[in-house]
């Protein structure tokens, strides 16, 4: 488990490097392009690749915070640093498209003259620079949910540049400048709609809600029907972070059956079935059905009186 963890996380950290060196190189253009023609659009692309570069940034971070070793006070290390990395950059996609949609309104009320042409090109420029860091790091997306947060970003901006392209299009053909606002108010609802899935996942995580992808009935289900099992409660599935499921419960096992062989044959029903390799099982035998300890203490106490009332 431990390899692989490292594996996919020196893929990741690979993938959101390049990805940073890209979106970073191409920022400053469209933000200078945005202001010399006026189009609200490319700004709120620019906006947006910024915040692309910020999320980059925090992810790689993240993953730096991942990879140290695990303390006595920190057994899991700093593993979760990730999934506050992909909260953090939920947050920001929030914010991000409130202020394009009061930005939108403003140009509404109060159009400005856009420079339909260079708007254009620049768009096409900024499709490409995003089309190439969504490859990089879709490579990565499958195994991290903070990768999967930078991805979206990307996705966002890829779908955004398409819109300022088309905004461009129209400009440059017919001379109506408000199609720049309206593209950048759909912008920003592309925008929004992006951050919703990774703002549920992150918060699931930290909540430490059973993962989508396993049933935890089904999982309690199988583990009841394994034979020699007589009872299983106190079953807990999380999620420590993307890809890292976790599974604690307590199993209550026959009175002449081996915990030990019975433990191991459901740590491997585990693994198997649902991919669990993280897994705390307290396997415990079950005790014969307890005496009514009141009852005999009264009886007890019975028989102690009529002995007194002999003796006396």
């Amino acid at each position: 488990m431990g390899h692989s963890h490292d594996h996919h996380r020196t893929e990741s950290r690979r993938a959101l490097r390049w990805a940073l060196a890209i979106t970073a190189s191409y920022t400053v253009v469209e933000v200078v392009g945005g202001l010399l023609t006026g189009s609200l659009a490319l700004l709120a692309d620019a906006a947006h690749m910024l915040s692309d570069n910020v999320s980059l940034g925090l992810a790689l971070f993240a993953l730096w915070l991942a990879s140290r070793p695990a303390t006595h006070d920190k057994s899991f290390g700093y593993r979760r640093a990730e999934i506050l990395a992909a909260l953090a950059n939920g947050v920001t996609l929030v914010a991000l498209s409130i202020w394009i949609f009061v930005e939108a309104g403003r140009r509404f009320s109060s159009p400005e003259e856009v420079l339909g042409g260079w708007m254009l090109g620049i768009a096409v420029i900024g499709l490409a620079v995003n089309l190439g860091a969504a490859a990089i790091l879709s490579s990565g997306r499958g195994h991290s949910l903070n990768v999967d947060a930078a991805f979206r970003h990307v996705v966002a901006d890829v779908l955004g540049s398409i819109g300022v392209i088309a905004a461009g299009v129209i400009i440059v053909t017919t001379g109506w400048e408000q199609a720049d606002t309206i593209v950048s108010v759909v912008i920003g609802v592309l925008v929004l709609a992006s951050s919703w899935t990774i703002l549920r996942d992150a918060t699931r995580i930290l909540l430490e809600a059973t993962p989508a992808d396993l049933d935890a009935s089904e999982i309690g289900r199988r583990l009841s029907e394994h034979a020699g099992v007589r009872n299983v409660h106190d079953l807990h599935i999380w999620t420590i972070t993307s890809g890292f499921p976790a599974l604690s419960a307590h199993v209550l096992v026959g009175p002449g059956e081996d915990c030990h062989a019975r433990r191991a044959e459901l740590e491997a029903l585990l693994h198997e079935g649902f991919g669990i390799d993280h897994t705390t099982l307290q396997v415990d035998h079950t005790r014969p059905e307890l005496i009514d300890v009141d009852a005999v203490r009264g009886r007890r106490n019975d028989d102690t009186k009529d002995q007194s009332g002999t003796d006396r």
